[in-house]
């Protein structure tokens, strides 16, 4: 019994082998070969179960997973819209501002989460301690990513909390300024444009319209190769408008 064991047990959900694994003395936090733990897996998945019953075996839920691509399990869990698993991982003492891969992009829980407008959880991070003006690696706060997101309902929270709306990133734009470049435009033209841009020969690229945390509306582009499966994803909220408003009392 490995890590490895462990760690593909945790990736695919099979809670019975993770609780077998730990019972026989596999180390929570030993990784798979490449570099991967198994609280980061089960925290990308949003299996809270999972999640806890590594924890209780003594996981660090500061411990950055070293797989490719991969990172701290709370940013994870922010990302992907897994309140369940954040709150489980804070729970455990796992650090609200905690910048992960500082060298590359240095961005926290709270900033993952207010870039993919999972409201939530950024009300969970703030109620938990997280400081709402932490720059990362571009020198971005949490409201410039939900600015330019056009998350409105982030947006406010954050204000309500107490973010900065004057703070500037790395090339001086406020969050005022990114959410002006999209006020007025047509966002659907805009996230079909992205779309397209990156889409392989003979994708299909299909528009919608959905709900968001807080009532706002998004448009998402979903392109699609030759057999139909899922290639990327572009999304875009339509609040810009709504946020220079609030920015601008």
């Amino acid at each position: 019994m490995t890590g490895d064991d462990l760690v593909s047990a945790a990736t695919i959900g099979r809670a019975e082998e993770v609780r077998r694994l730990l019972e026989g003395a596999v180390p929570p936090d030993e990784p798979s070969e490449d570099g991967g733990t198994a609280l980061y897996r089960a925290a990308v998945r949003g299996d809270a179960g999972i999640v806890r019953m590594v924890l209780a075996a003594g996981a660090d839920p500061d411990r950055e997973s070293g797989g490719e691509g991969e990172g701290l399990p709370l940013c994870a869990a922010a990302c992907w819209g897994h309140v369940e698993v954040v709150a489980a991982l804070l729970d455990a003492g796992a650090h609200p501002d905690r910048r992960e891969d500082v060298e590359r992009t240095a961005m926290t829980a709270l900033h993952w989460a207010a870039s993919n407008e999972h409201l939530a959880i950024v009300r969970t991070l703030l109620d938990r301690g997280a400081v709402p003006d932490l720059d990362d690696s571009a020198g971005r706060t949490a409201l410039s990513h939900a600015a330019e997101r056009g998350a409105a309902a982030v947006v406010r929270t954050l204000l309500d909390h107490g973010a900065n709306p004057a703070s500037a990133d790395g090339r001086g734009r406020r969050p005022l300024d990114l959410a002006r470049r999209y006020a007025g435009r047509d966002i659907e033209a805009e996230v079909l444009a992205r779309a397209t841009e990156h889409a392989p020969r003979g994708a299909r690229i299909t528009v919608r319209r959905e709900g968001s945390e807080g009532g706002d509306v998004r448009i998402v582009a979903e392109v699609r190769d030759d057999t139909g499966e899922l290639r990327s994803e572009s999304r875009l909220g339509t609040g810009h408008a709504e946020i220079v408003r609030l920015m601008e009392i």
